[in-house]
């Protein structure tokens, strides 16, 4: 494992990395301490914490990177997942997800917290709600954003529920655009729904010819009618594809990308380090089935006839 906290659990994470693909990483990730002593409770305990590498495996850790939440604030009750990225000023904003105490933790909402050197955060007021014309009102999270050159706006993609359809299938991914990082249009979802109860952590990444969407689900989140067809109910990182940033984005496959095939883990990302391509998640379960909560080694992450494998037969000692 090259990220591990005696004190607690980590599960979800991000990167940014100021200095282009061969700078110092800096890792934003979700904890909640291990006293809990129920994993499962680690969600509504969240926080966020920072840590920086120069090889993707030895981690310094920086503590927690947010300050305190606000009584009344959308993030009172957790923090959960988001992304990292610059304005076109060169300030650093981090979208992310919040639950607070007034729906006891139970509506979800895309918030920031802005950075001029990614080591002292301010909350912005910005929050940003799922709009019911698409989409169910609670679940709304996970935003991963990024700058369309060739559409001159931002694009936010959020893990999302369809507000028609078997609810079993009913997970999306919703989308939104804006020109400033701050006024945000909530336009349809850009994958369909029909497959999966939910499609948790996304982010695009580039693939030869087209783009992949990484995407996560567990066990129980299969719909009846994809089971039916021969498709295992895995749990783990699995991908969409699209040849437009606007979509759609489908599903082409059913194994997933990464889940029986490989190491128990969650939640994968993609970065560009050392002139490659790594694949990281973070470590579920043992081989006794035990909770672990812990950052992965990078796995080489390789581009296909235009489809992304993850080499899982070996880490890199070092990634540079």
């Amino acid at each position: 494992m090259a990220f591990f906290r005696e004190d607690a659990w980590v599960w979800d994470f991000w990167f940014a990395v100021p200095g282009g693909p061969v700078g110092e990483i800096h890792l934003f990730y979700l904890f909640a301490p291990r006293s809990l002593g129920d994993p499962e409770l680690r969600h509504q305990n969240a926080r966020i914490g920072h840590a920086v590498s120069s090889d993707l495996r030895s981690w310094r850790d920086l503590g927690a990177a947010l300050p305190p939440a606000v009584a009344g604030g959308p993030d009172d009750r957790a923090s959960w997942t988001g992304c990292v990225v610059r304005d076109h000023d060169g300030r650093w904003r981090m979208f992310h997800t919040g639950i607070s105490e007034a729906e006891d933790g139970t509506v979800q909402r895309v918030i920031e917290a802005t950075s001029g050197d990614l080591m002292t955060w301010e909350r912005s007021d910005l929050c940003v709600e799922a709009d019911e014309r698409w989409y169910e009102p609670q679940d709304w999270r996970d935003p991963w954003v990024l700058w369309d050159a060739e559409a001159g706006l931002w694009r936010m993609y959020v893990c999302a529920r369809s507000n028609h359809g078997p609810l079993q299938g009913r997970g999306v991914i919703g989308h939104l655009t804006s020109p400033d990082l701050r006024s945000w249009t909530v336009r349809p979802p850009v994958a369909a729904p029909g497959e999966l109860r939910q499609l948790e952590v996304p982010q695009i990444v580039p693939c030869g010819s087209r783009l992949a969407l990484l995407f996560c689900a567990s066990d129980v989140d299969h719909t009846p009618e994809r089971l039916s067809r021969g498709a295992r109910p895995e749990y783990g990182t699995h991908v969409l594809y699209g040849d437009r940033l606007e979509g759609p984005f489908v599903l082409e496959a059913d194994d997933f990308l990464s889940g029986d095939n490989g190491p128990s883990m969650y939640a994968g990302r993609a970065i560009e380090h050392g002139g490659r391509w790594w694949f990281l998640a973070w470590s579920r379960l043992d081989d006794s089935g035990a909770f672990v909560g812990a950052l992965s080694d990078p796995f080489p992450l390789h581009v296909v006839d235009d489809s992304l494998v993850v080499d899982f037969s070996h880490s890199a000692d070092l990634c540079t």
